[in-house]
This record gives structure tokens, C-alpha cells and sequence, in this order.
């Protein structure tokens, strides 16, 4: 360190005899290590070490100078060759019009958007004229517009030449001066002010003149604008242009929300039949139930009855799908809507066969005839087939049959069907977390049976595709956790030695967990949620009680205080934010498994306290709770015997439960997400099934469950 201090001195700060003196030492001691450990037997006198040196250095320094000075020499000749070239270039097209390339090129080396845009604006070097509405114009540089469109291009050059000379003038009489201006801001800066007032005349100008940069900014801000009363006749504006991107764009947002848009839209009753057939028939329209879709086609009709009441038959048959259709709706509105009745074709091939599939067929095989009947096939007929879910559920892991399991089931909502997915993760987990962010799905800690994991695991339903991911600080079995803004909670749990307080963060952009402040209490077998920039942990076990402790996380502040407790103690509980308010479902109280639920609402005026809703219709632990489709639902769980796969979902306009379909496999640790918008929701969904069958392939994934062994293990059992 010394001997490199003292060479890289300031020369300027030092006379030259101690700088040669310096120099001259160095180097002697240099040359001294370097003759000892040589072992040699010569000796050099200190001066002809120090002109060696020296010889050395300034050697070095002449390689130096030359190597920069070839490189320079090299460029110089790179942009004298390209100088060169570009004037023979534009000396062959004398007389004619100077390459657009050359002078592009050149532009881009000289002078940038600002500069251009000055001059456009001064009005200086231009050599074109654009003549606008109202005797208006804007002088212009060709060369930029050239650079900007190929329409420009091959008018000013060979292509579209139809005179000795090229034009000079462009002719855009029929276009405002303000919107041609809007235009020549992107030509010339690459950006302009798209408005909802200027957007339906800017996109048209924009695609006759080959302006595609600026019609894309126009679509991207037309997405932007999409709401229930316009989407329609933006979609039709789009496919007036050929502007494919807007025009799914708007097509997925008029399948997702045609509720809306009955209830906003005009432009929906002025659809002809067959864009109405198209949106209605659509197998990815996202309707709750088919009860929108006959809502959908009454207003329609009502809209102009006279004109319309011809295509009734066929609007009713191609678009509803009355196999799905609640029978008690069909008794009240549907065959009691008088132009249906009134319809003798109607009632004959629609409204017939549907009443007696739905009301008077007591058996799948009376159903299954009648549909043959109707014209219609069980499998693939519009009658019975579900729609293309937009969420899904996925079901990941737990216990089952005395041992950890990988399983993944998913959940069509349409079609009330548990699937089994090929796609498992390599290691059976239980006890594990569940989340989804950013269509991946997280599997964080767990238990195998043997080892307390502090890993963490991605799924990517897309390309079907698990990865690791960073590990947390701490091993993490019966953890809670939640995801909130853009980041994902990992709190409490058991490391396999003690209950732990202790909480992290994971921030998947950076790969990388961080702690954060601990909680007041330590616990495991709790649940999490997050509400309103708080996150929530309820119940829990600590090691000696089941606990009724309910803590609240201040993101800003870093700092977890306590909150009301709940009214009973709950461990292996599921808390879930819905709509607004916490729900806490099912655990155990110490004693028994629990069906009860309470909700706690945090906006509530005075003092919030914990309130009891609809019980649950089975008690259990240890389940996976998910919001689907507006619904609440509880998918497995332990009953104090057995992990069970029984499913079922709550309704919050009457504060009850419904039974859903079973899951495939009986199991409880398990966890559950839900993904929305997935572009192959097929692939999870009933229509999976479907492609299977019209490959000519069996189907394995029915809703048979496979048979269940008769387990004493934890199965959910063990408090965390």
C-alpha cells in the first residue's frame, strides 16, 4: 500500500530530483526482491536498474499513444467513408429527390425532436406545404414525414410520382388545422395530446396517412377511456379500422361486464342480431348466470318488440344455455314473459323442451333423453355446456391419508366441477401458505412429515413452470399468510423448535425477503388477511392455549397493536377480507371443531367489535377459504375424525351457505388462490374436458373422488 501511495503521487506537488529519487528506490527494492528470490548470483548497480525502469515506462507510453491514435485514425476514416458514400448517393439522385435514408440518417446524428420541432415551428428549412380546411396550412420538412409514414414516402419518391418534379403540396383540405397540427407533433416528436375530443378524428387521419406510431397512442388511450357505456362503439370503431389489439381488448371488456352494460349501455340495444348472437353464444362471457343472459336478450326485444319478435326463437335458443338456468327463475320470468308465450315457435322449440328438462325430468336419464330430443348433446350442446370461467381456484397440497400430498386440484365455478392438474410441484407439503400475485402462485413453508421448510416455491399456471425462490429468514409450518400491495406477508408459524412472533416481506421483484416488526404474541395455526392498508392475524395457538387475540399491522408505521378480540378462541381458523368487512370461519376452539363465523367490520361507527353471520353447514379446521366470483368459499378442512373434501359457499345476501361440488381428494392443511384472466383458463376448467373428448382421448379427471385410506394421523388434528 505504501509503495503504490507513493507512485501515484501528483508529479506537479514534488520536485523532479525526489520524484526520480522516489522512482529510482521503488524500483531498486523491486529489483532487489525479485534477484533474492530468484536466487541468482548477478548484481546491477542501482542506476542501471532505475534506467531500465525508466526505459520500460516510457515504452509503455508510446504503445499507449499509438493505440489511441490508430483508434482515432480508424474512426476518422469510418465517418469520411459514410460522409463519402452519402454524397455519391445523393449525387446520382440530383434532380430527382435526396435518399429519405441519407437524410434521416443524418438528422438522427445532428440534431434531436427539440431542434426539429423549432424548426418546423419558425417555419425554417422547410420545403413542403400541407394545405388544411378553412384555407389554412403548415409548412413542413418532407423528409420528416417521409421518415414518419410510408405514405408520405412513396409519395415524394418513385412510387407514387405521377409528374416530372415531386410534389411539394399536400392536399388535407377536408382536415381541421388543429387536428393535422396534433399530427405533424408526432412526426416530428414522436408524442402528441390525444383528447376524447380529438381521438375519433385523430385515429382515422392517422391510419389514411400511415401514421402508425400515432394510431397505436390512439388505441392505447382509447383502452384507457373503456367503460360500460362506450366499450361497444369503441369496439365497433376499432373493427372499422382494423385495429385488432383495441378491438379484443374491447371484446374482453364486454364479455366481463355485461351486467354493466345492460344497466348503462344504449349502444347495447342498438346491436344487430348477429353482433348479439356472437356476444351471447361468446363461451367466455362472464356472466354469473344464464339468468343475465335471458335478462340480456328480454332487453333487446323490448328495445323495438315489432321488428324484432321474428328472431325470438333464435335468440332464445342460440344464446341462452337453459340446462344451467335455475328452475325457479325459469317458472317466474321466463314463462310468464308474454312475447315468449305469444310466440308458437318459441314455446314449441325452446320454452318446451326447457321446462321439461328443468322442472319435469326427476333423472339424469330423463335429462339426458330429453336433450337428445331438443337436438342437443350432453357433452358438447349449448344447453348444458359451462361457460369459460374468468377466475379460477386452485387447491394446493395438505394432508391426506396419514402423509403430505402435491396434488393441485382447480375449480371451475361454472360448471361446479373439481379437476385434477397434471402439473404438481416435486415436494408434498402441508401446513403451507398459499398466495397468488401477479398470476404466479407462491407456496411458502410447510411440513413434509419430516422437515420444517423456510422455502418458498412459484407456479406459473402458464407456462405451467415451478420455480425456487429466495428462502426466508425462518422455517415456517402452520405460517399465515397475505398479500398486500404488491408484496407478500409471511407471519408467525412454527420452526419445527418454538413458536415464533416473528414476520417477513417478500418482494418478488427483487427476489428478496426482508423482517419486519415482530408481533406482541407469539403464535402458529392462525390466519391473516389483508384490509384498507392494515393486515390483520387472528387466533392461533402459542404453545399452551388457543388464543382469541386479534393483532393489526400498520404498514406506514411498522408497528402491530392490538384489536377487539373475537368471541371465542380459534385455532386452525381462515380469515379472508370480503367485501369490505374481515370474516373469521371455523378452527378450534380447544374443545370442538367450529362452524360458527363472525365478521368484523373495521368502518363501523363507535367501537368495532366482532359480530356472529351464517354458520358454516360442517365444522372444521385446518381449511383453505378463497373469494370467487363474488362468493366466499371453504374448500376441505379436518372434522375432528377425518381430512375432508367436502366444499361449500356463502351467500351474502342471505348470510347462509350452499354445498358446492366435493374436491377430488379428501385432505385439510392445505391451501387455496384464486387467478383471474388466466389466457388459458380452458386448460382448468370443464373445457379442458371437452377438447379431451373431441381428441378421442378418455377422461380421467371426472368428479369420482379416489378412495380414501382410514388415517390416525395429525390430518389436522394438531394444534400448530
Amino acid at each position: 500500500m505504501a509503495d503504490g501511495t507513493h507512485r501515484h503521487r501528483n508529479p506537479s506537488s514534488i520536485s523532479s530530483s525526489s520524484s526520480s529519487s522516489s522512482s529510482n528506490h521503488h524500483h531498486r527494492v523491486k529489483f532487489q526482491r525479485r534477484r533474492s528470490n530468484n536466487n541468482s548470483g548477478n548484481s546491477n548497480s542501482n542506476g542501471n536498474s532505475s534506467n531500465n525502469a525508466q526505459s520500460q515506462r516510457y515504452n509503455y507510453q508510446q504503445q499507449q499513444q499509438y493505440s489511441r491514435r490508430q483508434q482515432r485514425q480508424r474512426q476518422d476514416l469510418r465517418l469520411s467513408a459514410g460522409r463519402l458514400r452519402a454524397q455519391r448517393v445523393s449525387q446520382r439522385l440530383v434532380g430527382t429527390e435526396v435518399s429519405v435514408v441519407i437524410h434521416v440518417y443524418l438528422l438522427r446524428i445532428t440534431l434531436n425532436r427539440s431542434t426539429l420541432a423549432r424548426f418546423r415551428a419558425k417555419e425554417q428549412l422547410c420545403d413542403g406545404v400541407i394545405l388544411c380546411a378553412a384555407g389554412t396550412h403548415h409548412r413542413v420538412h418532407r423528409v420528416i414525414l417521409s421518415a414518419a409514414s410510408p405514405y408520405f414516402r412513396a409519395l415524394f419518391t418513385d412510387c407514387l410520382r405521377t409528374s416530372p418534379a415531386p410534389p411539394s403540396t399536400i392536399r388535407l383540405e377536408d382536415q381541421p388545422h388543429e387536428l393535422v397540427g396534433v399530427l405533424l407533433d408526432y412526426c416530428y416528436r414522436g408524442q402528441c395530446r390525444v383528447t376524447a375530443r380529438n381521438v375519433e378524428l385523430l385515429l382515422p387521419l392517422a391510419d389514411r396517412l400511415g401514421v402508425v406510431g400515432c394510431v397505436r397512442l390512439c388505441c392505447r388511450f382509447l383502452i384507457q377511456q373503456l367503460r360500460p357505456d362506450n366499450c361497444l362503439g369503441i369496439r365497433r370503431f376499432a373493427a372499422s379500422y382494423f385495429c385488432q389489439g383495441l378491438e379484443a381488448k374491447c371484446r374482453d371488456y364486454v364479455l366481463r361486464n355485461l351486467g354493466a352494460i345492460l344497466r348503462q349501455s344504449r349502444e347495447f340495444r342498438e346491436l344487430d342480431l348477429a353482433e348479439l348472437l356472437r356476444l351471447l353464444g361468446d363461451d367466455e362471457l362472464q356472466a354469473p348466470g344464464e339468468e343475465l343472459v335471458f335478462e340480456a336478450c328480454r332487453s333487446w326485444l323490448e328495445a323495438d318488440p315489432r321488428a324484432r319478435a321474428r328472431d325470438l326463437a333464435r335468440l332464445l335458443a342460440d344464446s341462452v344455455r337453459w340446462g344451467l338456468m335455475r328452475p325457479e327463475y325459469f317458472r317466474a320470468q321466463v314463462e310468464t314473459w308474454e312475447p315468449a308465450r305469444r310466440s308458437r315457435q318459441c314455446c314449441k322449440s325452446v320454452l318446451g323442451p326447457a321446462r321439461r328438462y328443468l322442472i319435469e325430468a326427476g333423472t339424469q336419464d330423463q335429462r339426458r333423453r330429453l336433450l337428445l330430443l331438443a337436438g342437443q348433446e350432453e357433452s358438447s350442446g349449448t344447453w348444458t355446456r359451462p361457460r369459460v370461467p374468468h377466475e379460477i381456484l386452485f387447491a394446493i397440497g395438505g394432508w391426506t391419508s396419514g402423509s403430505p400430498t402435491n396434488f393441485v386440484e382447480t375449480y371451475d365455478t361454472r360448471a361446479d366441477r373439481w379437476y385434477l392438474s397434471a402439473w404438481m410441484d416435486s415436494t408434498p407439503r402441508a401446513y403451507h401458505g398459499v398466495c397468488s400475485l401477479d398470476r404466479l402462485i407462491y407456496i411458502i413453508g410447510g411440513y413434509d412429515g419430516h422437515n420444517y421448510f423456510h422455502t418458498v416455491r412459484s407456479f406459473d399456471p402458464v407456462s405451467k413452470e415451478w420455480r425456487e425462490r429466495a428462502c426466508m429468514y425462518h422455517a415456517r409450518c402452520y405460517v399465515s399468510t397475505c398479500v398486500h400491495d404488491g408484496k407478500i406477508y409471511a407471519l408467525g408459524g412454527n420452526s419445527g423448535m418454538t413458536r415464533l412472533s416473528s414476520c417477513e416481506r417478500y418482494d418478488p421483484a427483487a427476489n428478496q425477503w426482508q423482517l419486519i416488526a415482530p408481533m406482541n404474541w407469539p403464535r402458529s395455526d392462525a390466519s391473516a388477511a389483508a384490509l384498507d392498508d392494515k393486515i390483520y392475524i387472528v387466533g392461533g395457538f402459542d404453545g399452551q392455549l388457543v388464543l382469541d387475540y386479534v393483532e393489526v399491522y400498520d404498514c406506514a408505521q411498522n408497528q402491530w397493536s392490538y384489536l377487539a378480540f373475537m368471541s371465542q378462541p380459534r385455532s386452525g381458523v381462515s380469515l379472508v377480507a370480503f367485501r369490505g368487512c374481515l370474516y373469521a370461519l371455523g378452527g378450534f376452539n380447544g374443545v370442538d371443531r367450529l362452524s360458527s363465523c363472525e365478521r368484523y367490520d373495521p368502518e363501523s361507527s363507535g367501537n368495532a367489535t366482532w359480530q356472529p353471520c351464517g354458520a358454516m353447514l360442517d365444522a372444521r379446521s385446518n381449511f383453505a377459504t378463497a373469494v370467487l366470483d363474488g362468493r366466499l368459499y371453504a374448500v376441505g378442512g379436518f372434522d375432528g375424525s377425518l381430512p375432508v373434501p367436502s366444499c361449500e359457499c356463502y351467500e351474502p345476501e342471505t348470510d347462509s351457505w350452499r354445498a358446492s361440488a366435493p374436491m377430488n381428494l379428501s385432505r385439510s392443511a392445505l391451501g387455496a388462490c384464486v387467478l383471474a384472466g388466466l389466457p388459458n383458463a380452458r386448460e382448468y376448467s370443464f373445457h379442458r374436458e371437452e377438447g379431451r373428448r373431441d381428441d378421442g382421448a378418455e377422461d380421467n379427471t371426472s368428479n369420482d373422488r379416489p378412495r380414501q385410506q382410514q388415517s390416525n394421523g395429525i390430518g389436522g388434528n394438531v394444534i400448530g
